[in-house]
């Protein structure tokens, strides 16, 4: 630990005032600056660092300072940054072209891999991100059931898609109207419900069922902090969707591969009728998929009426980093028993820096990802419990966390991510700079 803490000394003198001028630099080219809004770090009065590089569970900014990262790209991050596997791998893939146009037999390989490590994916399809698989399975579900409506529960964050973007986790804040761009027609087709509330379910399924087509959800909750599902809660959902007739979508693309191959629903033993996956899928790269039931992935076109397509859907390069990836985890069959301890050490480090400093913050963690708020109490169920955190204290202890060396999300309302490249040394110097900072914060 020698070398990063005589980096973080430097750290702790270094002025940020670069990091804002190189911010106003990207505003006059880029809208707001940034390409994905929580990238601003608004929540947190000023501009998080810019990133230059990353390797392993490092990364090294614009100024050469180096952190332990645990924002992780905001989960694709699962063996390290830059893991050697799959870059060598893209590497030869682009030596033969990076895209087709066509199928190619390494996508088909893909997908078979896919449709084993998930049950449930009958049949799958292949798109570039967690946004398009969401958007796609709900248009198929809508399809398959003809119905217009469905369910999805405040707090969740399936991308930004008009139906999908308001009343969201993830730090999205768009309001339900047309400063967001979301007119009334979309509102009138989506049922936004608290999350861990069956009996919401329930009652809407017994007003509407005649027009309710899907409910979808994240089956472990990554974007309102980490909220898990109660005990029978999935459950009652698979009951509720097959006694309606509806279409049980589980939105994986954060715990798809990150809680193990088979996702939550292998945790928790409840298999929906269509599945989204991505973030981890491409070791880094951009893929992600959507699949389930053969029946209803039939509703795509050539062989139903839906449309879905991409040009970058299934190219070679992703293609080859997700094989990688896979071969990967294949190759170290004790690499999730190794990512759970990373995790429950970390856990149990920020319980004990929380307790030590006069704190009750309860800790959530489930493998690799660790989480707490600042909010006293019992873990969070919902995104109204996820709400009454404390803001402005996630901000104080954002930064002091940073000129420790600890690179963290500029939002409270993301999540810990804990690799396969960190070590039970990053972990004990985190937990360190915890309670250093929890004590005088």
């Amino acid at each position: 630990m020698a070398r990063l803490e005589m980096h973080v000394a430097h750290t702790l003198i270094t002025p940020r005032g670069e990091d804002d001028a190189r911010y106003d630099r990207a505003r006059r080219a880029i809208a707001g600056g940034v390409s994905s809004p929580v990238r601003a770090g608004a929540p947190m009065g000023g501009a998080p660092p810019m990133i230059a590089s990353a390797a392993g569970a490092r990364v090294i900014d614009s100024a050469g300072r180096e952190y332990v990262d645990y924002q992780c790209a905001y989960g694709p991050v699962l063996l390290g940054h830059a893991l050697p596997a799959v870059t060598s791998a893209v590497t030869r893939a682009a030596s033969s072209g990076t895209v087709f146009g066509s199928t190619h037999l390494e996508e088909v390989r893909l997908a078979e891999r896919l449709c084993y490590a998930m049950p449930s994916m009958e049949r799958l399809r292949f798109v570039s991100t967690g946004t398009e698989a969401c958007a796609s399975a709900l248009r198929v579900a809508r399809a398959y059931a003809r119905r217009p409506k469905f369910i999805r529960f405040s707090g969740n964050y399936h991308g930004h898609t008009n139906e999908m973007i308001f009343s969201a986790g993830a730090s999205a804040n768009a309001t339900s109207d047309l400063t967001s761009g979301v007119t009334q027609g979309v509102l009138d087709d989506v049922i936004v419900l608290p999350y861990n509330d069956r009996a919401a379910v329930a009652d809407a399924f017994a007003r509407e069922h005649e027009q309710i087509a899907a409910v979808m959800l994240e089956p472990v909750v990554g974007n309102m902090g980490l909220v898990l599902p109660e005990t029978g809660y999935l459950e009652a959902l698979r009951d509720l969707t097959t006694r309606f007739g509806a279409v049980l979508i589980f939105d994986e693309v954060i715990t798809g591969l990150r809680l193990g191959v088979g996702g939550a629903q292998s945790v928790y033993g409840v298999h929906p009728d269509l599945t989204c996956v991505g973030k981890v899928l491409g070791g880094g790269l951009p893929i992600a998929a959507f699949g389930g039931r053969a029946d209803i992935m039939a509703e795509l076109a050539p062989d139903g009426h839906v449309f879905q397509g991409g040009t970058f859907s299934g190219n070679p390069l992703c293609v080859a980093g997700a094989h990688a990836l896979l071969d990967a985890l294949e190759a170290d069959p004790l690499v999730y028993s190794r990512l759970d301890a990373l995790g429950q050490h970390l856990a149990d480090g920020a319980r004990a820096a929380i307790a030590d400093a006069g704190l009750e913050y309860p800790v959530v963690q489930i493998g690799s990802i660790v989480d707490f708020m600042f909010r006293g109490g019992k873990p969070a169920r919902n995104f109204a419990d996820a709400s009454q955190a404390d803001g402005a204290a996630y901000r104080r202890y954002y930064w002091a966390m940073l000129e420790r060396g600890i690179h963290l999300a500029p939002s409270q309302m993301e999540v810990m991510f804990v690799t396969a490249a960190h070590t039970a040394d990053d972990i004990d110097h985190t937990v360190r700079a915890m309670r250093e900072v929890l004590s005088s914060i």
